[in-house]
């Protein structure tokens, strides 16, 4: 019976694959484009991509459609740092892979090769709105945290869809701890890192090796080093940050993007002109060490009205394996502390996809893009709202998990006499 439960359990999880013609018709429909918002708008998505998106669109022959009823239609939310598909059990070593414990590999580390489509987070997250995410792993023992990678929750074993996206290194307090214990450490191991990757593999096979890096490691910082990836620095108080902005301009080919930020608002304006976006969490208010002191809660607000593009995750240290629901919550926070309700649904949706380079694909509703499409049953960034309806890529997605299924199975109404 065990293995039966079992058995039917996944059947009920898996979902099949075949993209349809569907018209979602007269809903609150929030573009993330320079429609704005289109009330009483259409949304017809034809093989997995947005096909037309206005008022009085009209219906293909055979079309599916889905009546709105004035709720809000958006854009899948997309989590801007996560670690989830890492890890099933994170307090338990065996299933968790989000952390990577030898001094061996550090920029190699690969979170894209260690990512589970299957976790039963994926499902959970999904049910939420959230059908896209920026994995990595939470840790190395240097000042690299490894590659991440972009990935679907849509649940399918072919959804990772953008590896090597990122490499994570940490250029504040964690990292100067890693580097000798002090920033005068730091930044000049930073440099020879750089220099290694760019020299590799000619200084390696000629015997000299690197300054800092291993063979490996050189290998995998190589593209990053000559600017073909971005940087995701995990980096909070405001003199380190104008150090990054000296370092961008003496390195105008590299890109950085920073994850952190605590007294990111208090530089904005540099930021702004750098270029360099930024991925707060708007509940980072407490000055829990040194390089968070002047931590505030409308740090995303300040940010985004001096031109700063915001996106919107739990900050570095909190970043968790299961939470990644939790960003439309963030984002509510941040225009209860005064950020615009549009910058802050952009910073859990479109924003992200710009900063990881698939804003051409995903994030807005907008013809030709992938249709990752959310119906909801009220406001998004209210903690009180649910998906109704998730789509992505054209595909309707079951809102079920694990933890529904086993509910609904054992509920008391269920019960036979």
């Amino acid at each position: 019976m065990r293995v039966l439960s079992a058995l039917l359990l996944a059947a009920a999880l898996a979902t099949p694959v075949a993209a349809e013609t569907v018209l979602i018709r007269d809903g609150r429909v929030v573009t993330n484009g320079t429609a704005g918002v289109i009330e009483n708008g259409d949304v017809l998505i034809v093989d997995g991509r947005i096909s037309a998106v206005g008022a009085n669109v009209n219906a293909p022959a055979g079309a599916r459609i889905v009546e709105a009823n004035g709720r809000y239609v958006t854009p899948g939310a997309f989590a801007a740092m996560s670690e989830i598909g890492l890890s099933e059990i994170s307090g338990s070593g065996a299933p968790n892979d989000a952390t990577v414990n030898s001094d061996d590999i550090s920029a190699a580390a690969d979170a894209g090769r260690a990512f589970n489509p299957a976790v039963t987070a994926v499902a959970v997250t999904r049910m939420e709105g959230v059908t896209r995410a920026a994995i990595a792993p939470s840790r190395t023992g240097t000042i690299f945290g490894g590659r991440g990678a972009l990935v679907s929750m849509d649940g399918e074993p072919d959804s990772l869809f953008r590896q090597n996206a990122f490499m994570v290194v940490e250029l504040g307090e964690t990292g100067a701890s890693r580097a000798g214990g002090s920033r005068a450490s730091l930044w000049p191991a930073f440099e020879a890192a750089l220099r290694d990757a760019r020299e590799y593999p000619n200084r390696y096979r000629s015997g000299q090796g690197g300054a800092i890096l291993s063979e490996l490691d050189a290998a995998a910082l190589q593209p990053f080093a000559r600017g073909q990836g971005l940087f995701l620095v995990h980096i909070e108080n405001a003199a380190d940050i104008r150090r990054l902005i000296r370092f961008k301009r003496d390195n105008p080919g590299l890109r950085f993007a920073i994850h952190g930020g605590a007294e990111a608002w208090q530089v904005a304006d540099e930021l702004a002109r750098a270029q360099i976006p930024v991925i707060v969490d708007p509940l980072s208010n407490l000055p829990d060490r040194f390089e968070r002191l002047s931590a505030r809660l409308d740090n995303a607000a300040i940010l985004e009205r001096a031109g700063v593009a915001v996106a919107i995750a739990p900050a570095p240290g909190s970043v968790d394996a299961h939470q990644a629901r939790l960003v439309l919550q963030l984002a509510g926070n941040a225009v209860a502390n005064g950020m615009d309700w549009g910058a802050a649904f952009a910073a859990v949706s479109r924003t992200p996809a710009e900063i990881f380079g698939v804003g051409s694909q995903v994030g807005r509703l907008e013809r030709n893009y992938q249709a990752d499409v959310v119906i909801w049953d009220g406001d998004p960034l209210q903690v009180t709202s649910a998906p109704d309806v998730v789509f992505i890529e054209g595909v309707e997605r079951p809102l079920a998990s694990r933890q529904t299924l086993l509910r609904d199975r054992y509920h008391p109404s269920r019960r036979e006499p």
